[in-house]
């Protein structure tokens, strides 16, 4: 079994059920002490994409998914682990439940800056809001600063 804490746009069960068809989801959670923020952004047309930094003063929701072999091998190539845009790190997870599990996370191997499009950041925050997130996280996603979709 491996954990995985999916965030960003992977927090979308839809997503989820194409990336990692065989892998169930555990239920949500949230990175204490972690901050969702962008980088990369010269490698997307997306402009920057969603990371995660280490940041006690915030929390990141996340959705725990029990990976099989395969799905976890996709998912890699997904995420470009394979290409060294992402690599894997292992988080503590506080689950809604109570449990705390230690599972990976993607974090992109690149300086944190640069905007998301419109777009990216629309679909980060509907995927929280199809994932459970609270509305207020929901909110913050919504209105973090972006950029016109296509505009460099």
């Amino acid at each position: 079994m491996t954990w995985y804490a999916a965030y960003g746009s992977n927090l979308d069960p839809r997503f989820m059920a194409e990336r990692a068809p065989y892998s169930p989801a555990r239920g949500a959670g949230w990175l204490r002490g972690w901050r969702m923020t962008f980088a990369g952004e010269d490698r997307s047309v997306e402009g920057a994409l969603a990371t995660l930094v280490e940041d006690p003063a915030h929390d990141v929701y996340v959705m725990v998914y029990d990976l099989t072999d395969l799905d976890s091998r996709a998912l890699d190539t997904w995420e470009g682990a394979d290409l060294s845009l992402y690599r894997r790190i292992h988080v503590r997870v506080d689950m809604a439940d109570g449990e705390i599990v230690t599972a990976f996370a993607y974090v992109m191997e690149d300086y944190e800056g640069g905007l998301p499009s419109e777009r990216y950041l629309t679909m980060i925050a509907d995927a929280a809001h199809y994932a459970g997130a609270p509305a207020w996280y929901v909110e913050q996603l919504r209105t973090r600063p972006s950029r016109p979709f296509g505009t460099a």
